[in-house]
């Protein structure tokens, strides 16, 4: 990968992303860090105008954002919208809120919902993706619902975000749900999975958990991945240290 395709997912700062000066005095960190790439979400109101003048003042690119779940359903003329204001092609359905998946039939609305909202989006020159949790993992029938929403929408009309986190936590294998993805792969976040001492699973910067990097990262390279995106949902110090953590080890083992 090159060090423009590395991005960092805001979200993992979202506490300090509460004003526009927050955002602002924020993203100059994430700038002297070395990113040059960022994924917009978990951020307070700013206008898009004032967020792109602040982005590209630090020398930096939104390479795609997260949307409200109940916008893409419901509205995705205002995702094209935010989007053409952002002038950025990507963005993710982040969460599944108020599925039931124990009901086939709502598992199958949020799927013709997607892929209608995705035909909307596309028509517009822009590309919604799914970013699963553990949740996706369920089975129906012989395979996983991750499967089902891929093998129940139009490749054309829905990618995907695979986050390596939330596949392990689930049970699967980050690395060959990248090769299953080929071609339909644009976003991929980053993100470690590590054991406590009280045994239980938990977020870490990336190479400081148990994931296996070289085979997730060659793999994702084949399925033809453009935006490597670093992720840690929550970090038990100060967040810009494990973003720098991760950065620093990304950029030192993969980055050519």
């Amino acid at each position: 990968m090159k060090i423009e395709q590395v991005a960092l997912q805001l979200y993992t700062l979202r506490d300090y992303l509460k004003t526009p000066g927050d955002i602002h005095a924020t993203l100059k960190k994430v700038a002297a860090i070395g990113y040059r790439s960022i994924q917009v979400s978990g951020m307070g109101p700013i206008a898009e105008e004032e967020l792109n003048r602040i982005v590209a003042g630090e020398g930096l690119v939104i390479v795609a954002t997260h949307e409200p779940a109940n916008v893409i359903r419901q509205n995705p003329e205002k995702v094209v919208e935010r989007l053409q204001k952002l002038r950025v092609r990507y963005t993710a359905y982040p969460h599944p809120a108020g599925v039931d998946w124990t009901k086939q039939d709502d598992i199958d609305h949020l799927i013709a919902d997607l892929d209608r909202a995705g035909a909307i989006l596309r028509a517009a020159g822009q590309v919604l993706t799914y970013h699963n949790h553990a949740i996706e993992f369920i089975r129906i029938g012989n395979a996983t619902a991750l499967d089902y929403i891929y093998a129940k929408t139009d490749p054309r009309n829905l990618q995907a975000e695979i986050d390596t986190y939330w596949v392990q936590y689930g049970g699967g294998d980050p690395a060959s749900w990248c090769r299953k993805l080929k071609g339909r792969l644009p976003l991929l976040h980053l993100k470690d999975y590590v054991f406590t001492m009280d045994n239980k699973p938990s977020f870490a910067a990336i190479g400081a958990g148990g994931l296996d990097w070289p085979g997730i990262i060659a793999a994702a390279d084949t399925a033809g991945v453009g935006w490597f995106i670093i992720e840690q949902d929550t970090t038990p110090g100060d967040p810009f240290e494990a973003i720098k953590q991760s950065f620093d080890y990304i950029r030192s083992n993969f980055v050519v």
